[in-house]
């Protein structure tokens, strides 16, 4: 039965090769949808690989660009994929076997990950015995609207595929530091949008409590060194989404106070 990636990218030049070249002699479809890349995303996806169709889309968030994909989609099973993920030959073999059987035991199936951070693949502190869902039929299951943070909806019972997915996360400090900021921005503007409240205790409290649960309770401390670089940044992200958040209320407040907003 034909097989169906679907990815959605944003200059992705360094990462989409590696993928594609894993991949292409195991869909018989890539989509890509693309939100205008400035470098060579586009020119590398269209001119090298023949089972791409490249799409442009603004983007609005991440739940609504990865079901704009799906809809594009032709074939009855979709391997959805970030462009710095790369399944292993035993997760292809699975899912070659999932794909071709008549009667497939699940509609959605999991797949466990590798996590890497530069040369260090990370066990613990939340990156480690991580599934998500990859592989399912089309229909079966939708992503949700959140800008960021999204997941997959489905009312299906999910199986696991066997194999790994080698998730390369960041290049580099500073285009890990530019994620978090960028990542911060959308979660606060997802929060705001929900009517989420914050105080000023809680923006000092909840950094703390985020190293400690990450390199404590998770055990991120086994990691060594890059555990501690996770907890650390896992704090500051969780700072800078909430002071952001606070910002934004803190700037429409002043704007009622000045009439203008009514």
């Amino acid at each position: 039965m034909p097989l169906s990636l679907a990815v959605i990218t944003y200059n992705e030049e360094e990462n989409i090769v590696r993928l594609l070249d894993s991949l292409k002699n195991t869909v018989d479809e890539i989509i890509i949808v693309d939100s205008f890349s400035t470098d060579k995303t586009k020119e590398i996806c269209s001119q090298k690989y023949p089972q791409v169709k490249f799409f442009e889309k603004k983007f609005n968030g991440y739940g609504e660009q990865k079901n704009h994909a799906l809809d594009l989609c032709c074939h009855e099973w979709i391997l959805f994929l970030d462009a710095d993920e790369v399944p292993d030959e035993d997760l292809k073999e699975s899912i070659q076997m999932v794909v071709s059987s008549k009667n497939a035991e699940y509609n959605v199936y999991n797949a466990k990950f590798n996590n890497h951070l530069g040369i260090h693949t990370i066990k613990f502190g939340g990156w480690g015995n991580v599934c998500r869902e990859r592989l399912f039929k089309k229909g079966c299951a939708r992503y949700s609207d959140d800008k960021v943070h999204e997941y997959l909806i489905t009312d299906q019972k999910t199986g696991l595929l066997e194999g790994k997915i080698d998730h390369y996360t960041y290049k580099s400090i500073f285009h890990h530091i530019t994620k978090i900021n960028i990542y911060s921005c959308m979660m606060a503007d997802k929060m705001f949008e929900k009517g989420k409240k914050i105080n000023r205790f809680k923006i000092i409290v909840s950094p703390i409590f985020e190293f400690i649960k990450v390199f404590i309770f998770k055990l991120g401390f086994l990691d060594g060194f890059p555990g501690f670089y996770i907890a650390k940044t896992m704090s500051y992200y969780t700072f800078l989404k909430y002071i952001k958040l606070y910002e934004k209320i803190r700037l429409i407040e002043i704007e009622k106070k000045q009439g203008k907003i009514l």
